[in-house]
């Protein structure tokens, strides 16, 4: 595109110094080649700064099964553009109190920084484990996830998170703080490829509703941009 839109000035500037007047119509369109051939040559952003949002309605089917519904959306160049949105459906199943299995489905649409529209159907089978250590709570999720992407090939992913809680007063007011950290293997690329460092607290109003805010570091050497700095909420409401 650079070379095109070097050709056509260079002819231009040959018909300027030859008295030629562009009309308007052909000036526009040499400006628009000019600012394609720009944004182009820019380079995807290696790191950003984002936020995300996810929105979370649980609805007890009976003691041991609930009905989940999610709606995701993130935001990224400095929190100024909206870039991804996902909404997703699925159940959390309690075998009892130390082990739940989480099959999920979700549906995302995203404009990422390269300009390719990205839309994506994927099947996650999970399981998570809790061990409770006097105060502390260690919480163990395991994700296998298929994921049907556009325009980027099918493929599987394995995430594997480990969460550390324990519950503190603040004025009263009681949070449940938590770190945690999560890893990601693809089986397109045969490789981990990302990992995610989060440090948050959640707090819950009354029995329908908690309120999760969170700060996370994600490193990722394959997706543009990878090193990511999030700052994020969840609002999770219970019937």
């Amino acid at each position: 595109m650079n070379s095109l839109s070097n050709r056509i000035f260079s002819i231009l500037n040959f018909r300027l110094e030859a008295g030629y007047r562009p009309p308007f119509l052909a000036a526009v369109f040499l400006m628009t080649i000019s600012t394609i051939a720009s944004g182009q040559s820019q380079a995807p952003l290696k790191s950003d700064t984002q936020f995300w949002n996810d929105t979370q309605l649980t609805v007890p089917m009976n003691k041991q099964v609930d009905f989940v519904l999610t709606l995701t959306t993130r935001t990224r160049r400095n929190i100024t553009v909206l870039a991804d949105e996902r909404w997703g459906v699925g159940w959390v199943i309690k075998v009892n109190k130390y082990l739940s299995f989480n099959p999920f489905y979700f549906h995302r649409e995203a404009d990422p920084p390269h300009l390719r529209h990205e839309r994506e159907e994927r099947l996650t089978l999970g399981a998570t484990l809790r061990f409770p250590v006097k105060k502390f709570t260690l919480v163990e999720r395991n994700w296998f996830e298929h994921r049907w992407r556009s325009p980027q090939i099918n493929a599987w992913r394995y995430r594997n998170r480990i969460q550390l809680e324990h519950p503190f007063t603040l004025n009263k007011t009681k949070f449940t703080g938590y770190v945690a950290d999560e890893v990601f293997y693809d089986w397109s690329v045969h490789d981990w490829v990302r990992n995610r460092f989060t440090v948050g607290a959640n707090h819950a109003f009354n029995k329908h509703f908690t309120l999760d805010l969170y700060i996370m570091r994600q490193n990722d050497g394959r997706t543009k941009p990878g090193d990511i700095n999030v700052l994020g909420s969840q609002l999770r409401f219970k019937m």
